[in-house]
């Protein structure tokens, strides 16, 4: 943990500069929740070291979706410049530790640790790593998974898109996957009114 690193406070840290990333950036602009992309997937328990070698990239696209998914990119780019969304594509996540927040508190807050400082958050958006790292990394932190391992990562503030063991979802899957969890934490962000209305559709992007 940096001794003299600065802090910062959002709403949501998302884990991953590309386009899963990218996605759940916009879905949340759109929807008026801010939010803090960075890149990197070292992603551990409170006590763990940093070690960016630690969780493997399943980022690999077949050939097929290649030139969708830098369309989608592109697009998703030009948005997060014209709309401010804050995209640390050089800033990289060394370590996630969960932090004991007060009594009342239905979500407890998350710390991003990275070269730089410290980004504190209630909701965590993880992107493209493998289902066995992540129930390694909710059994670092002493929490029981079970089966349902989404369920179990949502009720702490953590999100997943874009993830998968074996194959890498479609763009077209990502978008949905993005949206789902955009809408998951607007709602929580805004419990009074969990339908707000947003600017803008991601059904404008090529699927």
């Amino acid at each position: 943990m940096p001794g003299n690193a600065g802090t910062e406070q959002t709403t949501t840290v998302i884990i991953g500069t590309g386009l899963s990333g990218l996605a759940v950036a916009a879905e949340l602009c759109r929807r008026g929740v801010d939010s803090i992309v960075v890149d990197g997937l070292d992603i551990l328990g409170a006590a763990q070291p940093a070690n960016t070698a630690s969780l493997q990239r399943c980022d690999a696209a077949d050939s097929a979706n290649l030139r969708e998914r830098n369309e989608i990119l592109r697009h998703l780019r030009n948005y997060a410049a014209s709309h401010d969304v804050d995209v640390r594509n050089t800033t990289r996540a060394v370590q996630l530790t969960k932090v004991a927040t007060s009594t009342g508190r239905a979500v407890p807050q998350w710390e991003v640790h990275t070269p730089t400082g410290i980004l504190v958050a209630d909701h965590i958006v993880l992107t493209r790593c493998a289902h066995s790292q992540l129930r390694r990394m909710i059994n670092d932190f002493g929490i029981s998974v079970g089966r349902n391992l989404v369920a179990a990562m949502r009720a702490i503030g953590i999100y997943l898109v874009g993830v998968g063991d074996l194959i890498t979802p479609s763009p077209k899957e990502v978008l949905r996957q993005a949206k789902t969890v955009g809408q998951a934490i607007s709602a929580k962000v805004n419990p009074e009114n969990p339908a707000l209305p947003y600017t803008g559709s991601l059904a404008i992007l090529p699927c």
